[in-house]
């Protein structure tokens, strides 16, 4: 199987060359990367690809530049991030469902003034307006016009530098900035984080030191290249350590992917709760049968989800948990004795962690992480050398979380996602499972908005039609849980508001909640 020990100085080298750790490890022409373009590509063929296209990017750009990246989930998003490091330039995973002002502040914050696209993705994004705004902070540069611009020469040139890849690449060192993401702006405006080659790898590390994954399992991603879990588990990961991997271009599409998961033959997807549900009821007989483990990230999975997955296909869903701070995975349940539901499995091996209490939350206590994979630092330009890095190495991740003697780890929320209620906390993720539980078909989520009598007050939103107090506070009674933590005005939605990583989209949730607040006082 593929589970090896986690070994630190396995970490202490660039992307590209950890690229071309593999291509020696696993042969050149083993084929790892494709997409629905049904191009297979081997390592070579990704080597000479990244020579190719970065010759072409050189003079367009300065070396240690950040450049920015707005491509989905694809063959050619990987060949262009790597064709960035293979000649010293800095990706900036620009996420195109954020909208012209977040990336707007995101290019400023990293200083990227120019942005690779393709005119395919931007026609079929229908993206046009979203590159006008770009032009006016940024150059934007097509991709398919350099490559069609590629010559004979060139790709000779691509040729030769391909089988001497560790003499032409770009010299750099672990601990330099090897991708500047930008966290999902759940909670507010999203931030740039700057991680290492040193930080990607030691996840890709400890991620396959904790995970027995068969070394024949291939991969499918249909998570976004701009968000750590479809970066680092879904492209980086199998791409390092052999396996095959099918990048699809947006998680949306759920009739069309059960058919491509048997079509490929996929082993082992990565996706989120919601997105998991939608695969299991659009699929038909057979489609998911090929699935050996399906790894969710980005929001607690609901029994159901589990349940159909276990029942129509017998397959495990492993619960993770990560931050992109922490390049991400930071826990995730093991195949087998090690999968507790309910928790996100144990923490990664080498890293360290410890909890402090926070005032007025009985249930859990904050989490700090410390370790190889925790981030350079957050980009910040006002910092002499353009980083706010951790304080000791030491990264504040904001969530409350139980950790029992066996080391398994629950999330209990983020110290944001708490209410004070007339004196009161109560736990706005303790108020989503309420719901859960009355209405399980359904999905909900809660928000807290200023109150003049009692601080705040819950406004939960639901896609459930028939959403009523009565039932929750019924329910309550029942169980036993405190009355003030359930909400007494439920906001009925078609569907619930969610980022392009598939998290909810709690910051427009507490907009809408605003919006109906002043109209019922109005």
């Amino acid at each position: 199987m593929g589970r090896r020990p986690f070994q630190l100085a396995r970490t202490r080298l660039t992307l590209f060359d950890a690229l071309l750790r593999a291509k020696a490890a696993f042969g050149g022409r083993t084929k790892v990367l494709e997409d629905p373009e049904r191009k297979l590509l081997s390592y070579t063929d990704i080597v000479r690809a990244s020579f190719a296209l970065g010759g072409r990017l050189k003079g367009l750009t300065a070396k240690g530049e950040a450049v920015g990246v707005l491509l989905p989930s694809s063959a050619g998003c990987a060949v262009t991030i790597l064709a960035l490091h293979a000649i010293g330039r800095v990706p900036a995973m620009l996420n195109f469902t954020a909208g012209a002002l977040n990336l707007k502040s995101a290019c400023e914050s990293a200083q990227v003034r120019r942005v690779l696209t393709s005119r395919k993705f931007v026609e079929l994004g229908k993206l046009e307006h979203l590159i006008a705004e770009i032009e006016k902070f940024a150059e934007i540069t097509y991709l398919d016009d350099i490559k069609a611009r590629i010559g004979f020469g060139e790709k000779m040139g691509a040729l030769i530098k391909g089988a001497f890849a560790k003499s032409f690449a770009a010299k750099g060192d672990p601990d330099d900035t090897a991708v500047i993401l930008f966290t999902s702006g759940s909670f507010g405006s999203p931030r740039g984080v700057a991680l290492t080659h040193a930080n990607i790898i030691a996840n890709v590390e400890q991620a396959y030191a904790h995970v027995d994954f068969d070394p024949e399992w291939v991969f499918f991603n249909p998570l976004p290249m701009f968000h750590c879990f479809g970066l680092t588990g879904g492209t980086l990961l199998p791409l390092l350590c052999g396996h095959r991997a099918f990048h699809y271009p947006s998680p949306l599409h759920f009739k069309e992917i059960p058919k491509l998961l048997r079509e490929v033959g996929a082993n082992v997807l990565l996706a989120t709760d919601t997105f998991a549900m939608q695969y299991a009821r659009m699929s038909r007989k057979g489609e998911l049968d090929c699935l050996k483990l399906i790894v969710l990230g980005a929001e607690r999975v609901k029994p159901e989800t589990r349940d159909i997955y276990m029942e129509k296909f017998g397959v495990e869903l492993l619960e993770g948990y990560g931050a992109t701070e922490a390049s991400p995975v930071v826990a995730v349940n093991q195949p087998g004795a090690g999968n507790r539901h309910g928790s996100v499995g144990r923490i990664l091996p080498g890293m360290e962690y410890k909890l402090e209490e926070v005032p007025g939350i009985t249930e859990g206590k904050k989490l700090l992480l410390k370790g190889p994979n925790i981030m350079k630092g957050y980009i910040d330009p006002s910092k002499p050398s353009g980083i706010d890095a951790p304080v000791d190495g030491w990264h504040d991740t904001g969530d409350v979380v139980e950790i029992d003697a066996e080391g398994f780890v629950k999330i209990r929320g983020r110290v944001k996602r708490f209410a004070k209620i007339g004196g009161e906390t109560v736990s706005l993720a303790a108020v989503e499972n309420y719901a859960q539980q009355v209405w399980p078909e359904h999905n909900h989520a809660a928000v807290s908005i200023p109150d003049a009598r009692k601080g705040e007050k819950i406004i939960l939103f639901s896609d459930y039609a028939n959403a009523e107090p009565g039932p929750l506070i019924e329910w309550a009674h029942k169980q036993g849980a405190p009355e003030i933590a359930v909400p007494k005005k439920i906001v009925k939605l078609s569907e619930i508001p969610v980022l392009g990583t598939g998290k909810t989209d709690y910051v427009a949730l507490i907009r809408m909640a605003e919006q109906s607040d002043h109209a019922e006082a109005a």
